[in-house]
């Protein structure tokens, strides 16, 4: 019988961006340019100001897509401003961005990336 084990992930952190509906895919090709591996996606409902500013105060949808992304902390920088960037977040209403400290994350890696990652963390010290 084959044992199995977790490989914990400790030097990660999230990145989220709430953004405009129709940036995700953008946004998300800008972080894979700059090294993320993958995002996860998901439709959401924002409530605010943009609400209120449709013909003659009536309601406007809010739909926003919000984007996931996990990344290393040598990475966190270098992806946070290409995607702020490629979502034009620098213009009032297009989203808001944050990034979150994980204290461990799993996942499955591939033998090849844990021996590399071995003998980098060896090489450090």
């Amino acid at each position: 019988m084959s044992t199995r084990e977790i490989v914990v992930l400790t030097d990660v952190a999230l990145i989220t961006a709430s953004v405009q509906r129709g940036m995700a895919d953008e946004i998300v090709q800008a972080a894979q340019e700059a090294g993320a591996q993958g995002a996860s996606i998901h439709y959401a409902h924002g409530r605010g100001v943009r609400e209120r500013l449709g013909i003659w105060g009536l309601a406007v949808e809010a739909e926003k897509e919000v984007i996931n992304i996990v990344v290393s902390t040598d990475q966190v920088d270098r992806v946070f401003e290409k995607m702020y960037l490629a979502g034009k977040m620098d213009t009032p209403g297009m989203g808001f961005m944050w990034v979150t400290p994980l204290e461990k994350a799993a996942t499955f890696v591939p033998p090849e990336i844990i021996e590399r990652l071995t003998r980098h963390k060896g090489h450090r010290r």
